[in-house]
């Protein structure tokens, strides 16, 4: 009798899963398995290209890799995982249409990813965009844009002030890039604006610890604090949002930028963006079967094979593999002992690609690899023109730490067409600036249609059709 084709399951299509299945799509023999993907968006994100698109300096639909077009071999479930029941070899998919159904697999990779980690704060729900997908840094850009058009309108004030307040909360890269992408982003705008000046603007970037980019070491990491400040942000180092409710700031006491030690402060504010790390993805802390640490994190192998004590061959859990933000992946490159990769694009995508090749090993009989890879060094973008490198003692600051962030992610960004639309979008930027055109009203479109050409009817002012409606995933720590 012939053997069946095996049934492979990835459960999220993010930088492993996405990565992972594109690879076996090459790897594979035809007939000799057959791919699932399941994930509710039909796209890949790039996340380390959303604070660019927050400043117009990408356009939004470039950062998006299509997983139908890219996956012409995989069957593609467009829909969210709710559970995973491995004894059974099965995972519940709620479809984007509302139905449930049950998916059996003979193997399973968990890259469901993970979301971003809230508190408990009143006013987060009501008031805070995150940043983990294109359509959040979308209606940021737009927020900020209609909000220079309102304060445009107003007397110097109260009013405009808030509108022109920006509360950024996370020091991590995500939380940096976008303050430094943004505080680059409003004061181009003044140009644009003659009514609005510098002493309009108020932006504020909020850390618990007391220090931000921990990625990097101290000396970089104190030289970004005081950039930020040069150019006119506050930055709140070892304090915390404690309220956010009715559109007005409340930090416990900490470091400011404006003193060595601060009282708390409140302030009204106008927008709220959220980046305060991951929180792990319910679908894995919560509903499956499978190992998952105290964070609620898979437990894995380093070779990435799901393990229920990863330091023992005989606890490896046969048929399940899981990497990227929803792993806890050893990292064999660290001298520390016991410590795992952190969770970011350069450890998913290569995650990925090793995953698919693991997975082909495994099934034709031969060794599977361990992951271990070695950091090429950390980057980031503060906006255009300034940056800053860092790869060991080496430390690159300015315009040229600017062009390796944005040389290195495009080299890493998926697919050769990404790639070209990508530099061709930041061509035309040099050429003819950012493009300053706000699309808040597209959250509406029937507005204007059922109002007879007036797309705010019906709201109270043009930023209601900036600010979305919002959901967020508490951590359940």
């Amino acid at each position: 009798m012939a053997k069946s084709t095996e049934k492979i399951l990835i459960v999220g299509g993010g930088y492993a899963g996405f990565y992972t299945a594109w690879k076996l799509e090459k790897k594979l023999r035809r007939g000799e398995a057959d791919v699932i993907l399941v994930d509710p968006h039909g796209y890949m994100t790039y996340q380390p290209f959303l604070p660019e698109v927050t400043a117009g300096s990408i356009e939004a639909r470039h950062v998006m890799v299509s997983l139908r077009r890219h996956l012409r071999r995989t069957t593609i479930i467009a829909g969210h995982t709710t559970s995973i029941d491995h004894a059974h070899r099965t995972a519940t998919v709620r479809t984007n249409d509302g139905a449930f159904r049950e998916i059996g697999y003979d193997t399973i990779v968990v890259t469901a990813g993970a979301v971003t980690r809230t508190f408990p704060v009143p006013g987060i729900e009501q008031e805070a965009i995150g940043l983990k997908h294109v359509e959040e840094a979308v209606a940021i850009r737009d927020q900020l844009l209609t909000a220079f058009d309102r304060a445009a309108l107003l007397p110097p004030g109260a009013e405009r002030r808030r509108l022109l307040t920006v509360t950024v909360v996370g020091g991590g890269f995500t939380g940096v890039e976008v303050f430094g992408e943004f505080l680059s982003l409003a004061t181009s705008l003044l140009r644009s604006y003659p009514e609005l000046g510098r002493g309009d603007l108020s932006f504020h970037l909020v850390d618990a610890n007391d220090r931000i980019l921990p990625e990097v070491t101290d000396e970089p990491g104190r030289w970004v604090v005081r950039h930020l400040e040069d150019r006119g942000g506050h930055v709140h180092l070892g304090t915390q949002v404690v309220s956010a409710a009715d559109g007005r700031i409340m930090l416990s006491a900490g470091e400011s930028s404006s003193s060595e030690s601060s009282s708390s402060e409140s302030y009204s504010n106008g927008l709220l963006i959220w980046a305060a790390g991951n929180g792990s993805n319910p679908v894995v802390a919560r509903n499956t079967d499978l190992p998952v640490d105290e964070r609620g994190l898979v437990r894995v192998r380093a070779d990435l094979r799901v393990s229920r004590d990863p330091s023992t061959d005989e606890a490896t859990v046969p048929h399940a593999w899981a990497a990227g933000d929803n792993a806890a992946v050893p990292d064999l490159a660290s001298p520390v002992p016991g410590a795992r990769t952190v969770p970011n694009a350069q450890h998913a995508v290569r995650q990925g690609k090793l995953l698919a090749a693991n997975l082909v090993a495994d099934l034709r009989g031969r060794k599977v690899r361990p992951y271990i890879h070695h950091s090429l060094g950390t980057v980031a973008t503060l906006g255009i023109g300034r940056g800053i490198f860092q790869y060991r003692r080496l430390v690159i600051t300015g315009f040229l730490a600017w062009l390796m962030h944005r040389g290195y992610h495009v080299l890493a960004v998926p697919t050769w067409e990404r790639k070209i639309r990508v530099l061709l979008v930041w061509a035309s930027a040099v050429l003819f600036g950012r493009d300053i055109i706000p699309l808040a009203t597209v959250q509406r479109p029937r507005a204007a249609f059922l109002a007879g050409g007036d797309p705010f009817a019906g709201t109270t002012s043009a930023a209601d059709d900036a600010k979305p409606e919002l959901s967020v995933v508490r951590d359940a720590g």
